[in-house]
């Protein structure tokens, strides 16, 4: 008797992903044999998969362009699938399981670890290297399951020498829906304090202030020389929500800002304006959007995914404004401000929207594989590294750059 375990693939399209059928079913029923089957004897069963038992989970997000590229990859998995003759697999959305919270985690979707969640919690309450995070959970300290490398699911482009091998393909290419907004759309506020004003302010005046057409510095002193704005909030060692609900109630009342879009940043974010206007030429400003790099808190008991602030957090004006006409604010000056924000979006049911293109740490804190399928918008964080380097080797426009081949040739080493 053998008892049959579902196979799930994957399908992650923040950027694209696109699948081969040609080669996805002979990998899977010539290489891929069901392993996982058992007969009551304990001897293996290997039998072949057809395309109807898979069940391809697409990592949508609940808003209209990840909505749209989610339907695309649907619409081409099933086309592939019609034109080799077979019945259709399952395709799932993951915005669509609103009962999950914690869907995107990937986890709870999967029936012998959405038992094994129920009776062994996750060790940590937070959600942030997910993919290190899933293998440590799959492995349980090498008494679980090894993971199996499949050469055949590649994140290399389409249009790779390397991809003729290749059931899946990656399209790294920052995303560009029409026109780039205009940075005088977008308004940047920086965090900041006056024990920062001579150590990260010159930083940011030296690489990428100069991208951003409205921006204003936020602190706890005024200083004519940077210019800086003091809120009459008092600086704190962590959190920092005061501040930051306070500059958002600032631009939604002060009459000059009338931009779509607001940054929030930390003094020590290297950001990429140029490419933060193409990736936002993909969203609808009059949605509630807010975007960024998401962390989760508490998804297997029910909690909520948020923007890490470090990486920096985008608001449409349209997610400002309904935030703001909701009661939820900071419980104190010095609570974690993006957890806060993620909580409270999360009680007005407007779902966070996760780009790996923000990132929280260093370019050094990253594997260098993970970094070369990806066009980077931001990093965070000056300590023990020469920010202004990092910056132009990794963030600046071409002509800014001072070796502007530098990113190119660390992904071709790869």
């Amino acid at each position: 008797m053998v008892n049959k375990i579902p196979l799930i693939a994957t399908a992650f399209c923040l950027s694209t992903c696109t699948f081969s059928f040609a080669l996805a079913a002979q990998d899977l029923n010539e290489e891929l044999k069901l392993s996982q089957e058992y007969q009551k004897n304990g001897t293996s069963s290997q039998t072949n998969i057809e395309l109807k038992e898979i069940v391809f989970v697409i990592q949508s997000q609940n808003n209209s362009f990840h909505k749209k590229i989610a339907k695309q990859l649907e619409q081409n998995i099933l086309k592939q699938a019609s034109g080799l003759g077979k019945k259709n697999p399952t395709v799932l959305f993951i915005h669509q399981m609103d009962k999950h919270k914690g869907a995107w985690t990937i986890l709870p979707l999967l029936e012998q670890l959405a038992t094994k969640l129920k009776n062994e919690p996750l060790k940590s309450d937070f959600t942030i290297d997910l993919k290190h995070e899933i293998a440590l959970y799959i492995l349980e300290k090498g008494n679980g399951h090894q993971l199996t490398p499949v050469p055949e699911f590649c994140t290399v482009d389409a249009t790779s020498v390397k991809a003729a091998h290749c059931a899946t393909t990656f399209n790294s290419s920052l995303p560009l829906c029409g026109n780039p907004v205009k940075k005088e759309n977008i308004f940047v506020a920086v965090k900041t304090c006056k024990k920062f004003h001579r150590e990260r302010v010159p930083v940011i005046k030296q690489t990428w202030e100069k991208q951003a057409a409205l921006l204003e510095y936020y602190s706890d002193h005024t200083d004519s020389t940077i210019p800086t704005v003091d809120l009459g909030i008092p600086n704190v060692e962590r959190g920092h929500c005061g501040k930051t609900f306070a500059i958002l109630e600032r631009f939604v009342t002060y009459n000059d800002f009338k931009t779509s879009w607001l940054v929030i940043v930390d003094d020590d974010t290297l950001i990429s304006i140029s490419r933060l206007q193409n990736l936002l030429s993909c969203y609808v400003p009059s949605e509630p959007v807010f975007l960024g790099e998401r962390y989760g808190y508490g998804l297997g008991t029910g909690g909520y995914s948020y923007i890490t602030g470090g990486g920096g957090m985008v608001f449409s004006r349209e997610a400002v404004q309904k935030l703001l006409h909701s009661k939820c604010r900071c419980y104190s000056n010095d609570a974690p401000d993006d957890m806060v924000l993620g909580m409270c979006f999360n009680g007005l049911g407007v779902s966070v929207t996760h780009s790996p293109l923000f990132h929280q740490a260093r370019p050094v804190d990253y594997p260098k594989e993970y970094l070369a399928h990806q066009v980077p918008i931001s990093f965070h964080k000056h300590w023990n590294i020469d920010p202004i380097k990092v910056y132009f080797a990794w963030l600046a426009p071409d002509e800014d750059s001072q070796d502007g081949k530098l990113h190119q040739h660390i992904k071709e080493d790869l």
